[in-house]
C-alpha cells in the first residue's frame, strides 16, 4: 500500500509543470559580509590556557557578550563544551578555564 502512494505521488510531483517565469531569469550577485574580528584575545593572569582552548571554536567577543555566571555555572558550560559538544580541551585545563570565567565574567 505505501509503495503504491509513494509511486502515485512520483507520478503526481513528475506531472506538474515547474513554475518557471521566463521573462525573468535568475540573477546572481555578490555580497559582502562582515565576520566578527577573530584576532581579538583574552588578556590577564590565566587568560593562555583560554585562547588556547575557547579561541578554537568562540570569538573573545562571543564569550565576553555572556551574562555574568558563577564558577559552577562556567564549569557546567567547559563541561558541555567537552562532553557534548566534543571540544577538544583537556580535562587538566578545566579548572583554569573556570577560575579565569568567573574572574572576568562571574557572579556572586
Amino acid at each position: 500500500m505505501s509503495r503504491m502512494i509513494f509511486t502515485l505521488a512520483l507520478l503526481s510531483a513528475a506531472a506538474m509543470p515547474l513554475a518557471v517565469d521566463a521573462q525573468s531569469p535568475l540573477t546572481l550577485k555578490s555580497v559582502s559580509i562582515d565576520l566578527p574580528d577573530r584576532g581579538t584575545m583574552f588578556s590577564g593572569p590565566g587568560s593562555d590556557v583560554v585562547n588556547n582552548n575557547c579561541l578554537a571554536c568562540h570569538s573573545a567577543g562571543m564569550v565576553l557578550n555572556q551574562p555574568s555566571l558563577p564558577a559552577s555555572a562556567w564549569q557546567a558550560e567547559a563541561e558541555k563544551m567537552i562532553h557534548v559538544y566534543k571540544a577538544p580541551v583537556d580535562e587538566k585545563d578545566v579548572p583554569a578555564i573556570v577560575a579565569y570565567l568567573a574572574r572576568i565574567k562571574g557572579a556572586e
